[in-house]
Protein backbone atom coordinates (compact mmCIF):
# COMPACT_ATOMS: atom_id res chain seq x y z
CA UNK A 1 0.00 0.00 0.00
CA UNK A 2 1.38 3.40 -0.96
CA UNK A 3 2.03 5.86 1.89
CA UNK A 4 -0.17 8.95 1.99
CA UNK A 5 0.19 12.21 3.92
CA UNK A 6 -2.03 15.23 4.42
CA UNK A 7 -0.36 18.64 3.97
CA UNK A 8 -1.80 22.14 4.19
CA UNK A 9 -1.79 22.23 0.39
CA UNK A 10 -3.38 18.80 -0.16
CA UNK A 11 -2.91 15.05 0.02
CA UNK A 12 0.23 13.32 -1.28
CA UNK A 13 0.85 9.73 -2.30
CA UNK A 14 4.45 8.49 -2.20
CA UNK A 15 6.32 5.20 -2.61
CA UNK A 16 7.01 2.35 -0.21
CA UNK A 17 10.68 1.49 -0.82
CA UNK A 18 11.81 -1.28 1.50
CA UNK A 19 11.43 -0.02 5.08
CA UNK A 20 11.09 3.61 3.93
CA UNK A 21 8.32 5.90 2.76
CA UNK A 22 9.65 8.15 0.00
CA UNK A 23 8.01 11.27 -1.42
CA UNK A 24 9.57 13.08 -4.38
CA UNK A 25 8.84 16.32 -6.16
CA UNK A 26 6.71 17.94 -3.43
CA UNK A 27 6.08 21.63 -4.15
CA UNK A 28 7.10 23.80 -1.21
CA UNK A 29 6.37 27.06 -3.05
CA UNK A 30 4.46 28.30 -6.05
CA UNK A 31 6.30 27.94 -9.40
CA UNK A 32 8.52 31.04 -9.80
CA UNK A 33 7.48 31.70 -13.38
CA UNK A 34 5.99 34.62 -15.25
CA UNK A 35 5.65 37.64 -12.98
CA UNK A 36 7.15 35.58 -10.11
CA UNK A 37 10.38 34.77 -11.99
CA UNK A 38 12.56 36.95 -9.73
CA UNK A 39 10.12 37.35 -6.85
CA UNK A 40 9.98 36.00 -3.33
CA UNK A 41 8.72 32.43 -2.94
CA UNK A 42 4.99 32.12 -2.22
CA UNK A 43 3.21 29.18 -0.57
CA UNK A 44 2.02 26.57 -3.08
CA UNK A 45 -1.56 26.66 -4.27
CA UNK A 46 -3.71 23.88 -2.81
CA UNK A 47 -4.59 20.99 -5.10
CA UNK A 48 -7.65 18.77 -5.25
CA UNK A 49 -7.54 15.02 -4.80
CA UNK A 50 -4.35 13.06 -4.16
CA UNK A 51 -1.17 14.30 -5.80
CA UNK A 52 1.36 11.66 -6.81
CA UNK A 53 4.82 12.27 -5.35
CA UNK A 54 6.80 9.40 -6.85
CA UNK A 55 9.14 11.25 -9.23
CA UNK A 56 11.66 14.02 -8.69
CA UNK A 57 10.61 17.44 -9.89
CA UNK A 58 12.73 19.28 -12.47
CA UNK A 59 16.02 20.76 -11.28
CA UNK A 60 16.43 24.53 -11.29
CA UNK A 61 17.20 26.15 -14.64
CA UNK A 62 20.94 25.72 -15.26
CA UNK A 63 23.53 25.23 -17.95
CA UNK A 64 23.91 21.69 -19.29
CA UNK A 65 27.72 22.00 -19.14
CA UNK A 66 29.26 19.00 -17.38
CA UNK A 67 32.88 18.15 -16.61
CA UNK A 68 33.98 14.54 -16.22
CA UNK A 69 36.52 14.93 -13.43
CA UNK A 70 36.85 11.15 -13.19
CA UNK A 71 36.12 8.83 -16.17
CA UNK A 72 32.76 7.14 -15.73
CA UNK A 73 31.59 9.42 -12.93
CA UNK A 74 29.51 12.59 -12.90
CA UNK A 75 28.89 14.72 -9.84
CA UNK A 76 25.63 15.73 -11.49
CA UNK A 77 24.18 12.25 -12.05
CA UNK A 78 20.45 12.36 -11.36
CA UNK A 79 19.72 15.97 -12.23
CA UNK A 80 17.51 15.07 -15.20
CA UNK A 81 15.15 17.68 -16.63
CA UNK A 82 15.51 21.34 -15.70
CA UNK A 83 12.91 24.09 -15.48
CA UNK A 84 12.17 27.41 -13.83
CA UNK A 85 9.30 25.51 -12.18
CA UNK A 86 11.69 23.85 -9.75
CA UNK A 87 10.77 24.61 -6.13
CA UNK A 88 10.27 21.09 -4.79
CA UNK A 89 11.54 18.93 -1.93
CA UNK A 90 12.06 15.18 -1.55
CA UNK A 91 11.56 13.23 1.68
CA UNK A 92 12.86 9.85 2.89
CA UNK A 93 11.36 8.65 6.18
CA UNK A 94 11.24 5.34 8.09
CA UNK A 95 7.63 6.02 9.08
CA UNK A 96 4.83 8.55 9.16
CA UNK A 97 4.41 8.54 12.93
CA UNK A 98 6.84 9.43 15.68
CA UNK A 99 9.23 12.34 16.16
CA UNK A 100 12.55 11.75 14.40
CA UNK A 101 15.41 14.20 13.81
CA UNK A 102 15.09 15.96 10.45
CA UNK A 103 18.11 16.52 8.17
CA UNK A 104 17.62 19.19 5.49
CA UNK A 105 20.21 19.11 2.69
CA UNK A 106 21.17 22.20 0.64
CA UNK A 107 23.01 21.11 -2.51
CA UNK A 108 26.24 22.55 -3.89
CA UNK A 109 27.22 23.54 -7.41
CA UNK A 110 28.62 27.09 -7.19
CA UNK A 111 25.03 28.46 -7.09
CA UNK A 112 24.91 27.69 -10.81
CA UNK A 113 24.27 23.95 -10.93
CA UNK A 114 22.88 21.05 -8.92
CA UNK A 115 19.64 19.60 -7.55
CA UNK A 116 18.21 17.70 -4.64
CA UNK A 117 17.74 14.73 -6.99
CA UNK A 118 21.46 14.07 -7.52
CA UNK A 119 22.34 10.42 -7.04
CA UNK A 120 24.98 11.23 -4.41
CA UNK A 121 22.26 12.81 -2.24
CA UNK A 122 19.90 9.84 -2.12
CA UNK A 123 18.61 9.96 1.45
CA UNK A 124 17.71 6.28 1.83
CA UNK A 125 20.85 5.02 3.57
CA UNK A 126 20.92 7.88 6.10
CA UNK A 127 17.20 7.56 6.85
CA UNK A 128 17.50 3.80 7.40
CA UNK A 129 20.71 3.89 9.40
CA UNK A 130 19.81 6.74 11.72
CA UNK A 131 16.01 6.44 11.92
CA UNK A 132 15.82 10.04 10.70
CA UNK A 133 13.87 12.03 8.13
CA UNK A 134 16.01 13.27 5.22
CA UNK A 135 14.88 16.20 3.07
CA UNK A 136 16.64 17.40 -0.10
CA UNK A 137 15.58 20.52 -1.96
CA UNK A 138 15.94 22.61 -5.10
CA UNK A 139 16.32 26.39 -5.04
CA UNK A 140 16.71 28.99 -7.77
CA UNK A 141 20.24 29.27 -9.16
CA UNK A 142 22.30 31.83 -11.01
CA UNK A 143 20.53 34.85 -12.41
CA UNK A 144 17.13 33.47 -11.37
CA UNK A 145 18.16 33.34 -7.71
CA UNK A 146 20.64 36.18 -7.30
CA UNK A 147 19.84 39.08 -9.62
CA UNK A 148 20.34 42.51 -8.03
CA UNK A 149 17.80 44.99 -9.36
CA UNK A 150 16.05 47.80 -7.51
CA UNK A 151 12.53 46.78 -8.47
CA UNK A 152 9.66 45.41 -6.39
CA UNK A 153 9.34 42.46 -8.77
CA UNK A 154 12.97 41.40 -8.16
CA UNK A 155 13.54 40.42 -4.55
CA UNK A 156 17.10 40.38 -3.19
CA UNK A 157 18.63 36.91 -2.78
CA UNK A 158 15.61 34.99 -4.04
CA UNK A 159 17.63 31.76 -3.93
CA UNK A 160 18.35 32.21 -0.21
CA UNK A 161 14.68 32.98 0.42
CA UNK A 162 13.84 29.72 -1.36
CA UNK A 163 16.08 27.90 1.15
CA UNK A 164 14.34 29.69 4.02
CA UNK A 165 10.99 28.65 2.52
CA UNK A 166 12.20 25.03 2.60
CA UNK A 167 12.88 25.38 6.33
CA UNK A 168 9.45 26.96 6.84
CA UNK A 169 7.85 24.07 4.95
CA UNK A 170 9.76 21.58 7.12
CA UNK A 171 8.63 23.34 10.31
CA UNK A 172 5.01 23.10 9.17
CA UNK A 173 5.06 19.57 7.74
CA UNK A 174 7.82 17.55 9.40
CA UNK A 175 5.36 15.90 11.78
CA UNK A 176 3.31 14.53 8.86
CA UNK A 177 6.42 12.59 7.77
CA UNK A 178 7.30 11.31 11.24
CA UNK A 179 9.79 14.10 11.87
CA UNK A 180 10.37 16.41 14.81
CA UNK A 181 10.01 20.08 13.84
CA UNK A 182 11.88 20.91 17.04
CA UNK A 183 15.01 19.04 15.91
CA UNK A 184 16.02 20.19 12.44
CA UNK A 185 19.62 20.10 11.20
CA UNK A 186 20.44 22.10 8.08
CA UNK A 187 23.35 20.64 6.10
CA UNK A 188 25.19 21.57 2.93
CA UNK A 189 28.40 21.22 0.93
CA UNK A 190 30.28 23.82 -1.11
CA UNK A 191 27.63 26.35 -2.18
CA UNK A 192 25.34 24.50 0.21
CA UNK A 193 27.81 25.08 3.06
CA UNK A 194 28.05 28.76 2.15
CA UNK A 195 24.25 28.77 2.30
CA UNK A 196 24.27 27.12 5.73
CA UNK A 197 26.59 29.81 7.11
CA UNK A 198 24.47 32.49 5.47
CA UNK A 199 21.28 31.14 7.04
CA UNK A 200 22.97 30.92 10.44
CA UNK A 201 23.35 34.71 10.28
CA UNK A 202 20.20 35.69 8.34
CA UNK A 203 17.33 37.17 10.35
CA UNK A 204 14.95 35.49 7.89
CA UNK A 205 16.15 32.01 8.92
CA UNK A 206 16.57 32.61 12.65
CA UNK A 207 14.92 29.95 14.79
CA UNK A 208 13.98 27.78 11.81
CA UNK A 209 16.66 25.14 12.47
CA UNK A 210 18.52 23.88 15.50
CA UNK A 211 21.91 22.56 14.32
CA UNK A 212 24.11 23.22 11.30
CA UNK A 213 26.62 21.23 9.23
CA UNK A 214 28.87 23.04 6.73
CA UNK A 215 31.05 20.85 4.50
CA UNK A 216 33.72 22.74 2.53
CA UNK A 217 32.31 26.24 2.39
CA UNK A 218 31.90 27.83 5.81
CA UNK A 219 33.57 31.20 6.28
CA UNK A 220 33.85 32.18 2.62
CA UNK A 221 33.09 35.80 1.91
CA UNK A 222 30.14 36.81 -0.26
CA UNK A 223 29.89 39.65 -2.77
CA UNK A 224 28.48 42.94 -1.55
CA UNK A 225 25.37 44.60 -2.98
CA UNK A 226 27.66 46.77 -5.13
CA UNK A 227 29.40 43.71 -6.53
CA UNK A 228 26.08 42.01 -7.26
CA UNK A 229 24.88 45.20 -8.95
CA UNK A 230 27.95 45.29 -11.18
CA UNK A 231 27.36 41.68 -12.19
CA UNK A 232 23.74 42.48 -13.01
CA UNK A 233 24.85 45.46 -15.12
CA UNK A 234 27.16 43.16 -17.08
CA UNK A 235 24.26 40.78 -17.69
CA UNK A 236 22.01 43.58 -18.90
CA UNK A 237 24.73 44.83 -21.22
CA UNK A 238 25.27 41.31 -22.58
CA UNK A 239 21.51 41.08 -23.25
CA UNK A 240 21.39 44.56 -24.76
CA UNK A 241 18.82 45.82 -22.26
CA UNK A 242 18.35 49.38 -21.05
CA UNK A 243 18.16 50.97 -17.60
CA UNK A 244 14.58 49.78 -16.83
CA UNK A 245 14.77 46.20 -18.01
CA UNK A 246 12.44 44.23 -15.74
CA UNK A 247 9.56 43.79 -18.18
CA UNK A 248 11.99 42.48 -20.79
CA UNK A 249 13.77 40.24 -18.28
CA UNK A 250 10.47 38.71 -17.25
CA UNK A 251 9.67 37.88 -20.87
CA UNK A 252 13.04 36.54 -22.03
CA UNK A 253 13.31 32.80 -22.79
CA UNK A 254 15.08 30.74 -20.13
CA UNK A 255 17.84 29.67 -22.49
CA UNK A 256 18.72 33.23 -23.44
CA UNK A 257 19.15 34.19 -19.80
CA UNK A 258 21.26 31.09 -19.16
CA UNK A 259 23.46 31.81 -22.17
CA UNK A 260 24.10 35.38 -20.98
CA UNK A 261 24.72 34.13 -17.45
CA UNK A 262 27.41 31.71 -18.65
CA UNK A 263 29.12 34.44 -20.69
CA UNK A 264 29.13 36.89 -17.76
CA UNK A 265 30.40 34.23 -15.35
CA UNK A 266 33.30 33.47 -17.69
CA UNK A 267 34.07 37.19 -18.00
CA UNK A 268 34.22 37.87 -14.26
CA UNK A 269 36.34 34.80 -13.56
CA UNK A 270 38.75 35.76 -16.34
CA UNK A 271 38.97 39.30 -14.96
CA UNK A 272 39.36 37.86 -11.43
CA UNK A 273 36.60 40.07 -10.00
CA UNK A 274 34.19 37.42 -8.74
CA UNK A 275 32.71 33.99 -9.15
CA UNK A 276 29.40 34.74 -10.85
CA UNK A 277 25.85 34.94 -9.56
CA UNK A 278 25.58 33.95 -5.90
CA UNK A 279 24.18 35.30 -2.61
CA UNK A 280 25.28 38.80 -1.70
CA UNK A 281 25.28 40.88 1.44
CA UNK A 282 23.25 44.00 2.02
CA UNK A 283 19.59 44.34 2.99
CA UNK A 284 17.44 42.34 5.36
CA UNK A 285 18.09 38.86 3.91
CA UNK A 286 21.88 38.83 4.40
CA UNK A 287 22.75 42.05 6.24
CA UNK A 288 26.35 41.02 6.99
CA UNK A 289 29.12 38.70 5.89
CA UNK A 290 28.40 35.27 7.44
CA UNK A 291 31.82 35.15 9.11
CA UNK A 292 31.25 38.56 10.69
CA UNK A 293 27.76 37.51 11.77
CA UNK A 294 29.07 34.37 13.45
CA UNK A 295 31.69 36.42 15.29
CA UNK A 296 28.98 38.82 16.41
CA UNK A 297 26.94 35.99 17.88
CA UNK A 298 24.06 35.92 15.40
CA UNK A 299 24.03 32.11 15.70
CA UNK A 300 24.90 31.96 19.38
CA UNK A 301 24.10 28.58 20.89
CA UNK A 302 23.56 26.78 17.56
CA UNK A 303 25.61 23.54 17.50
CA UNK A 304 27.93 23.62 14.50
CA UNK A 305 29.90 20.93 12.65
CA UNK A 306 32.28 22.12 9.94
CA UNK A 307 35.30 20.92 8.03
CA UNK A 308 37.00 20.45 4.70
CA UNK A 309 38.87 17.93 2.58
CA UNK A 310 42.65 18.08 2.66
CA UNK A 311 43.13 18.38 -1.13
CA UNK A 312 40.02 20.40 -2.03
CA UNK A 313 41.29 22.12 -5.16
CA UNK A 314 42.64 18.93 -6.73
CA UNK A 315 39.17 18.41 -8.19
CA UNK A 316 39.88 21.24 -10.62
CA UNK A 317 43.46 20.23 -11.48
CA UNK A 318 42.07 18.08 -14.29
CA UNK A 319 40.90 21.29 -15.97
CA UNK A 320 44.46 22.65 -16.08
CA UNK A 321 46.76 19.99 -17.57
CA UNK A 322 49.61 22.49 -17.81
CA UNK A 323 49.73 22.66 -14.02
CA UNK A 324 51.95 19.58 -14.07
CA UNK A 325 54.66 21.71 -15.68
CA UNK A 326 54.50 24.43 -13.03
CA UNK A 327 57.99 25.49 -11.90
CA UNK A 328 59.22 27.47 -8.90
CA UNK A 329 58.93 30.81 -10.68
CA UNK A 330 55.38 30.03 -11.76
CA UNK A 331 54.47 29.01 -8.22
CA UNK A 332 55.87 32.26 -6.84
CA UNK A 333 53.84 34.30 -9.34
CA UNK A 334 50.59 32.48 -8.50
CA UNK A 335 51.02 32.81 -4.74
CA UNK A 336 52.01 36.47 -5.02
CA UNK A 337 48.70 37.13 -6.79
CA UNK A 338 46.93 35.73 -3.73
CA UNK A 339 48.88 37.29 -0.86
CA UNK A 340 51.31 39.84 -2.25
CA UNK A 341 54.58 40.33 -0.37
CA UNK A 342 53.82 37.44 2.03
CA UNK A 343 54.18 34.93 -0.82
CA UNK A 344 57.76 33.92 -0.02
CA UNK A 345 57.06 33.19 3.64
CA UNK A 346 53.87 31.30 2.78
CA UNK A 347 55.59 29.06 0.23
CA UNK A 348 58.43 28.38 2.67
CA UNK A 349 56.04 27.12 5.35
CA UNK A 350 54.22 24.80 2.95
CA UNK A 351 57.52 23.54 1.52
CA UNK A 352 58.87 22.79 5.01
CA UNK A 353 55.82 20.63 5.70
CA UNK A 354 56.13 18.90 2.30
CA UNK A 355 59.87 18.74 1.50
CA UNK A 356 59.49 16.41 -1.48
CA UNK A 357 56.45 18.13 -3.02
CA UNK A 358 56.59 19.47 -6.57
CA UNK A 359 55.52 23.09 -7.22
CA UNK A 360 52.12 21.91 -8.46
CA UNK A 361 51.49 20.08 -5.19
CA UNK A 362 52.52 23.10 -3.15
CA UNK A 363 50.23 25.29 -5.20
CA UNK A 364 47.31 22.91 -4.68
CA UNK A 365 47.90 22.84 -0.91
CA UNK A 366 48.09 26.64 -0.67
CA UNK A 367 45.11 27.10 -2.99
CA UNK A 368 43.00 24.54 -1.06
CA UNK A 369 43.72 26.24 2.24
CA UNK A 370 43.05 29.70 0.87
CA UNK A 371 39.73 28.71 -0.72
CA UNK A 372 38.35 26.28 1.85
CA UNK A 373 40.27 25.15 4.95
CA UNK A 374 41.27 28.51 6.41
CA UNK A 375 37.85 30.16 5.84
CA UNK A 376 36.18 27.12 7.41
CA UNK A 377 38.52 27.26 10.42
CA UNK A 378 37.82 30.96 10.85
CA UNK A 379 34.08 30.23 10.89
CA UNK A 380 34.63 27.37 13.35
CA UNK A 381 36.71 29.63 15.61
CA UNK A 382 34.06 32.34 15.50
CA UNK A 383 31.21 29.97 16.33
CA UNK A 384 33.18 28.13 19.02
CA UNK A 385 33.28 31.38 20.99
CA UNK A 386 29.48 31.57 20.79
CA UNK A 387 28.42 27.90 20.95
CA UNK A 388 30.16 25.28 23.08
CA UNK A 389 28.92 22.51 20.77
CA UNK A 390 31.16 23.41 17.82
CA UNK A 391 33.10 20.62 16.12
CA UNK A 392 35.76 20.32 13.42
CA UNK A 393 36.77 17.58 11.00
CA UNK A 394 39.37 17.11 8.26
CA UNK A 395 38.58 14.55 5.56
CA UNK A 396 41.71 12.81 4.22
CA UNK A 397 40.47 9.69 2.41
CA UNK A 398 42.18 9.54 -1.03
CA UNK A 399 40.28 9.00 -4.25
CA UNK A 400 41.43 5.99 -6.30
CA UNK A 401 41.50 8.32 -9.32
CA UNK A 402 45.07 9.45 -10.00
CA UNK A 403 46.12 12.94 -8.99
CA UNK A 404 43.09 14.16 -7.05
CA UNK A 405 43.68 12.86 -3.53
CA UNK A 406 41.04 13.91 -1.02
CA UNK A 407 39.45 16.46 -3.31
CA UNK A 408 36.39 18.68 -3.12
CA UNK A 409 33.09 16.76 -2.84
CA UNK A 410 34.80 13.42 -2.11
CA UNK A 411 33.14 13.13 1.30
CA UNK A 412 29.62 13.24 -0.16
CA UNK A 413 29.13 9.50 -0.87
CA UNK A 414 30.48 8.75 2.61
CA UNK A 415 28.04 11.16 4.28
CA UNK A 416 25.05 9.83 2.37
CA UNK A 417 26.13 6.19 2.13
CA UNK A 418 25.93 6.34 -1.66
CA UNK A 419 29.23 4.63 -2.52
CA UNK A 420 27.17 2.31 -4.72
CA UNK A 421 25.79 5.11 -6.91
CA UNK A 422 26.77 5.19 -10.57
CA UNK A 423 30.54 5.64 -10.99
CA UNK A 424 31.13 6.48 -7.31
CA UNK A 425 33.60 3.61 -6.94
CA UNK A 426 35.90 5.30 -9.50
CA UNK A 427 35.62 8.61 -7.65
CA UNK A 428 35.54 7.61 -3.99
CA UNK A 429 36.62 3.99 -3.87
CA UNK A 430 34.94 0.81 -2.69
CA UNK A 431 35.55 -2.22 -0.51
CA UNK A 432 35.59 -2.84 3.25
CA UNK A 433 37.77 0.16 4.18
CA UNK A 434 35.59 2.59 2.24
CA UNK A 435 32.42 1.09 3.69
CA UNK A 436 33.87 1.29 7.21
CA UNK A 437 34.68 4.97 6.76
CA UNK A 438 31.18 5.61 5.39
CA UNK A 439 29.75 4.02 8.54
CA UNK A 440 32.00 6.18 10.73
CA UNK A 441 31.05 9.39 8.91
CA UNK A 442 27.32 8.65 8.83
CA UNK A 443 27.25 7.72 12.50
CA UNK A 444 29.02 10.98 13.39
CA UNK A 445 26.68 13.14 11.34
CA UNK A 446 23.64 11.27 12.68
CA UNK A 447 24.84 11.60 16.26
CA UNK A 448 25.30 15.32 15.73
CA UNK A 449 21.79 15.63 14.27
CA UNK A 450 20.30 13.71 17.18
CA UNK A 451 22.22 15.21 20.10
CA UNK A 452 24.43 18.07 18.88
CA UNK A 453 27.60 16.02 19.39
CA UNK A 454 29.27 13.90 16.66
CA UNK A 455 31.25 11.86 19.19
CA UNK A 456 34.50 13.75 19.67
CA UNK A 457 35.63 16.75 21.75
CA UNK A 458 34.40 20.20 20.85
CA UNK A 459 36.66 22.68 19.07
CA UNK A 460 38.16 25.51 21.07
CA UNK A 461 41.12 27.77 20.46
CA UNK A 462 43.31 26.08 23.05
CA UNK A 463 43.25 22.51 21.70
CA UNK A 464 41.57 22.92 18.27
CA UNK A 465 40.41 19.28 18.45
CA UNK A 466 39.79 17.97 14.95
CA UNK A 467 38.56 14.56 13.83
CA UNK A 468 40.63 13.17 10.97
CA UNK A 469 38.37 11.07 8.72
CA UNK A 470 40.37 8.89 6.36
CA UNK A 471 42.24 5.64 5.97
CA UNK A 472 43.20 6.04 9.62
CA UNK A 473 40.63 8.07 11.49
CA UNK A 474 41.35 9.64 14.84
CA UNK A 475 41.48 12.83 16.85
CA UNK A 476 44.22 15.41 16.29
CA UNK A 477 44.88 18.74 17.94
CA UNK A 478 45.43 21.61 15.52
CA UNK A 479 46.42 19.59 12.43
CA UNK A 480 48.62 21.47 9.93
CA UNK A 481 49.08 24.19 12.52
CA UNK A 482 52.10 25.82 10.84
CA UNK A 483 50.10 26.40 7.67
CA UNK A 484 47.12 27.72 9.65
CA UNK A 485 49.28 30.20 11.56
CA UNK A 486 50.96 31.57 8.45
CA UNK A 487 47.54 32.71 7.15
CA UNK A 488 47.00 35.02 10.13
CA UNK A 489 46.26 38.44 8.76
CA UNK A 490 46.19 37.25 5.13
CA UNK A 491 43.13 37.41 2.88
CA UNK A 492 41.25 34.24 1.92
CA UNK A 493 38.26 33.44 -0.25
Amino acid sequence: MRPTVELSSGRLSGSAEGPLCVFRGIPYARPPVGALRFGAPHPPKPWAGVREATHFGPAAAQSAIDVEYVPGFSLWEGIGATSEDCLTVNVWTPGLSGRRPVLVWIHGGAFLKGAGSQALYDGAALARRGDVVVVTANYRLGVFGFLALDDDRCVANAGVLDQVAVLEWVAEHAAAFGGDPGNVTVMGESAGAISVAAMMTSPRARGRFHRAVAQSGAGRRLPTADGAGELTDRLLARLGLGPSPVEELLALPTERLLSAQVAVSVDVRRDDIGAGFQPWTGGDVLPTQPLDGLAAGLAAGVPFLAGTNVHEMNLWRVLEPGLRELDEDGLAVRVQRLVGEAAGDLVAVYRAARPSAAPAELWSAIWSDREFRIPSLRATEAQSARAADTFSYLFTWPSPAPGIGSCHALELPFVFGTLDSKGADAFAGSGPSAEALATTVQDAWLSFARSGNPGWPAYDQSTRSTMILGERSGLADDPMSAERLTWDGLPTA
